[in-house]
């Protein structure tokens, strides 16, 4: 049982700051350390996030951010959690995948034995933007076998071509975010 009971969904969000022009002039980078230090509002995000999938489901977390809800989500639901981070960091064999994003690209990977084939995976990053590093994820956990039941993002930004490319590429997965920007 909480020490606390969980405030609003939007109390919570609105703890989000924006950072114009960081890490590079154009880009408004949504910063979650205040929810994040907030445990009352870190609770309430990671029991929402819980509430989209059933108890056992695997969680994976997009590295760096989404490693933090996913973690905490696949404690709530008594799951395991699956890293899926950038190139080199993973010790053992890997299966990468490459990606374009808002101001670059790079490389995930995830382990070759992270996943037993056909098992559901929720798969959470903190932020939608134009979904390239959500579809390697995808690609990542599809590859390994697994069925990725629901994209959990905690903020989406606006006017970015995101959940309009996922939903293009993966018609049968459900996307979720909790605001949008």
């Amino acid at each position: 049982m909480p020490l606390f009971s969980s405030m609003e969904i939007a109390e919570a969000l609105s703890l989000i700051r924006e950072i114009p022009d960081y890490p590079k002039p154009g880009i408004r980078f949504q910063d979650i350390t205040p929810l994040l230090a907030n445990a009352e509002a870190f609770y309430t995000i990671t029991k929402k996030f819980a509430s989209f999938v059933p108890h056992g489901t695997l969680v994976a977390g997009i590295e760096a951010r989404g490693f933090i809800f996913a973690s905490a989500v696949a404690h709530e639901l008594n799951s395991g959690f699956i890293p899926i981070r950038k190139a080199g960091k993973l010790p053992h064999r890997t299966i990468s995948q490459n990606y374009g994003l808002e101001y670059g690209s790079d490389t995930l990977e995830i382990h070759i034995d992270a996943i037993t084939p056909g098992a559901p995976v929720l798969l959470i990053d903190d932020v939608l933007a134009t979904g390239g590093t959500i579809a390697a994820a995808i690609e990542l956990i599809q590859r390994s076998g697994g069925h990725v039941a629901h994209v959990l993002a905690l903020l989406e930004i606006d006017g970015l071509p995101g959940r309009k490319s996922l939903k293009e590429n993966y018609p049968d997965i459900h996307f979720s975010s909790l605001i949008v920007t």
